[in-house]
């Protein structure tokens, strides 16, 4: 469970829901604890990170884990939706994280709950109440009102998740931060998501590994086990390991050893590559992106966007004017679009979603645009509008998979078939065109495709030639293919990739659907 904006919540919620409360308990730098709600009677187990601006929040979208299940996400009742807040949705977005929204201070004079919805309903969050899939608890947590409410709600929304986990298995799980203590050596905090993690069990962090050697709870006392998703922190590792690396219980300290150094070569490989300008996102590269000899069929790929704007009214336009844009085969995901100038949050969300930041009739300062050029991330800037769509146009096709497209060469007539030292061959009569050795040909016979395959030699009268024009003669044979008759016809050919637009791209889907017998 991930909360954002939350000072007071968080406050009121340790105050009255930890378990087992102490004085300073919670106060640890774990950054995590956990509170039991009541769910139909029955105390059942949350845990909450306490990670918001966190490194680990962005390194662990960026290494790909999934650390929190839940993001409750807490707008003020009199500001409304802030910049801080469209941030923290985007983030929750690029996670692909259910989110519930705590509209706070509902106690306050000037509270506007009403306009804190619509605002929020504008940006892609509809209220369940309207018929929406966002839950939206309206809350005091200065006075702990309806808390208890949002608590059930988030607990509502977990069990529809159908959240599941073996306990009796080696333990998994993902580093919540990391640091070197001077007197304990590396301490990392973990959460477990799966298994049961015991003091003694052997871990692979990451590049780190190590015997656990001893094990603290969210109220600094010692443990000798964890069970799903509690978060605990450990003494034993022998380095320090990254926010966000995953890690997992082994049987054996030589294959945690042997796994650690693994990821740790590859790890090294990977910065170096990096340092060489590798893995950079730009409109270019994406574009450069088209993988050859990929098969067309039914290709879906995502196009991460960060939109930011002069007006609120701009979004709409162009959002707009996107509509056009056919996305069956590229679908564009908004992360993040709001009013402002490019910041250097902006980027992080960029390296984190690798995305693109697109900003119309806005600025980069300089330290932003070193920052991006640092993390090797492009700001693309526009005072038209329809520049910015060709520009997302381009970026789209540039993932679509390349179609392969047949330029015909020639036709020959079958006149004889004949024995040669690999098989049997067919003299042929070059009536169109021309056949060129190594290209595809296409066997027919009555009309009726038999074979499609390679020229594999080509000869005129004896001498091994390298192409015949139409009206003479010629030997051919094809790989794999001895069924000559009389009167076949033979169709050259070559085959040439081609990049698609996105028109051509939904046809293509259209028409594999229809194949598929789906009405469409």
């Amino acid at each position: 469970m991930l909360i954002m904006g939350r000072t007071t919540l968080l406050d009121y919620i340790r105050k009255s829901k930890v378990v087992a409360s102490e004085a300073g308990g919670i106060t640890q730098g774990i950054g995590a604890y956990q509170v039991l709600v009541p769910v139909d009677g029955n105390p059942q187990a949350c845990v909450f990170l306490d990670t918001p601006g966190h490194e680990a929040f962005g390194a662990m979208r960026a290494r790909g884990a999934k650390v929190t299940d839940i993001c409750i996400i807490v707008v003020s009742a009199d500001d409304g939706v802030q910049p801080q807040t469209n941030e923290a949705i985007a983030h929750a977005k690029a996670a692909r994280v259910p989110v519930v929204i705590a509209i706070n201070k509902v106690d306050k004079e000037g509270a506007n709950p009403e306009r804190v919805m619509q605002e929020l309903s504008q940006i892609g969050l509809m209220p369940e109440m309207w018929g929406g899939d966002t839950p939206m608890v309206q809350i005091s947590a200065l006075k702990g009102e309806n808390v208890d409410e949002l608590l059930e709600t988030v607990m509502l929304v977990a069990e529809l998740l159908e959240l599941k986990a073996n306990p009796h298995r080696n333990a998994k799980g993902t580093v919540i931060e990391a640091c070197l203590d001077k007197a304990k050596g590396p301490l990392a905090t973990l959460v477990v998501q799966n298994g049961t993690l015991n003091k003694g069990d052997i871990l692979v962090c990451g590049e780190a590994f190590g015997k656990i050697r001893a094990m603290y709870d969210d109220r600094g006392s010692l443990v000798d086990q964890a069970a799903p998703s509690n978060a605990v922190q450990i003494i034993g590792l022998n380095n320090v390991p990254l926010a966000g690396d995953e890690f997992e219980s082994v049987d054996d300290l030589d294959v945690a050893r042997e796994r650690a150094n693994a990821r740790a070569d590859a790890m090294r490989i990977e910065r170096i590559n990096a340092k060489a300008g590798e893995g950079k996102v730009t409109l270019s590269s994406i574009a450069a992106s088209i993988s050859s000899g990929n098969q067309v069929g039914i290709d879906t790929h995502g196009l991460n966007v960060i939109l930011k704007v002069d007006f609120q009214g701009s979004i709409e336009a162009i959002r707009q004017a996107i509509q056009a844009l056919p996305q069956e085969n590229v679908s564009l995901r908004f992360l993040l679009q709001a009013p402002g100038d490019v910041s250097l949050s902006d980027v992080d969300l960029a390296v984190a979603s690798e995305g693109i930041v697109f900003g119309f009739n806005v600025k980069a300062p300089g330290s932003v645009k070193k920052y991006a050029k640092q993390k090797s991330v492009e700001i693309r800037l526009y005072k038209v509008i329809y520049d910015l769509i060709d520009d997302l146009r381009n970026a789209m096709e540039g993932l679509l998979d390349l179609a392969e497209e047949e330029v015909p060469l020639g036709s020959a007539k079958v006149r004889a078939v004949f024995s040669s030292g690999s098989g049997k061959a067919a003299g042929c009569m070059v009536t169109t065109g021309k056949v060129v050795e190594g290209c595809n040909v296409r066997v027919l016979h009555k009309g009726k495709e038999v074979y499609v395959g390679t020229l594999d030699s080509l000869r005129r009268v004896k001498e091994t030639v390298k192409e015949v024009g139409a009206g003479l003669e010629c030997g051919i044979g094809v790989d794999d293919f001895d069924d000559w008759e009389e009167g076949d016809v033979l169709e050259a050919f070559n085959t040439v990739k081609k990049a698609r637009t996105l028109e051509e791209a939904s046809a293509t889907v259209t028409a594999a659907l229809k194949g598929a017998g789906v009405q469409v």
